[in-house]
């Protein structure tokens, strides 16, 4: 997938709007301060380094949060509906966890997690449209994504904490002892995580299914496209005047350039 300026910034927006709407105060003030320090950053990332993997496309982070958003109050709806117990269980939590998930794959406050790959071959061969910063030290995205909270203040529940660091279910090893409890006093109190985790299983699954299952048996594999670039130099006055990332306008006039 190929994102335009215009595109990138507008789902930019759409997270900040969230943030807005759900989060309530005082922590909406620090989380809204965060987004925007990092909006340059946020607004080009990827959502993986390899084409197989959902999102792996310059704005692929931020496309990939806002569903999981969207599937988590779809979710959140459902378990209501099913009878579930929420007393416990607010829109700000819900949300709060939604966009914090994946927090980790920015890297640190100084560094990006990923660069794009020079390597041709891995491009063409493995489909690795990104490379890894070895500068950072390992961490699990989860393990990061609460690192980098608390590293800028933002206070989260118990509740909250265990939503983020298990939400990829049992594709984490980790998480087994939360997810295969026959204990039941060692059970999830709330159902927050299975939320967020639902949430991000079906974000990624309808992705696949729009992007890349019509693709199957029809010879390749498409892989989203990781260009910053416009139609045509044409609408280059179009596109930037609706961008208000300088990071943003930088790189794509560089684009343009090119």
């Amino acid at each position: 997938m190929e994102l335009q300026a215009e595109q990138l910034q507008a789902n930019y927006d759409e997270l900040i709007s969230y943030i807005e709407k759900y989060i309530e105060s005082p922590r909406k003030e620090k989380v809204l301060d965060f987004y925007k320090q990092h909006e340059d950053r946020l607004i080009l990332l990827p959502a993986a380094h390899k084409a197989a993997y959902h999102s792996a496309f310059a704005g692929g982070y931020v496309f990939h949060v806002n569903n999981v958003i969207k599937n988590a109050l779809v979710s959140l709806d459902v378990w209501r509906r099913a009878g579930s117990n929420l007393v416990d269980i607010t829109l700000d939590n819900v949300v709060f966890c939604a966009l914090n998930h994946d927090l980790g794959k920015m890297g640190t406050k100084d560094e990006d997690s990923v660069y794009p790959s020079q390597d041709k071959w891995r491009k063409e061969n493995l489909g690795e449209l990104y490379k890894f910063n070895t500068n950072l030290a390992y961490m699990t995205v989860p393990d990061r994504s609460l690192f980098l909270l608390q590293e800028a203040g933002i206070p989260m529940s118990q509740d909250e904490f265990i939503a983020i660091k298990t939400h990829d279910g049992l594709y984490d090893e980790a998480n087994t002892p939360y997810f295969k409890s026959f204990i039941p006093e060692n059970r999830f109190r709330t159902p927050l995580a299975l939320i967020i985790h639902e949430a991000d299983m079906r974000a990624a699954r309808i992705e696949w299914e729009q992007q890349y299952l019509p693709t199957i048996g029809k010879g390749n594999l498409a892989k989203p496209n990781n260009k910053r670039t416009f139609n045509s130099n044409n609408n280059k006055s179009k596109a930037l005047s609706s961008v208000k990332s300088a990071g943003l306008i930088l790189n794509c006039v560089f684009a343009l350039v090119l």
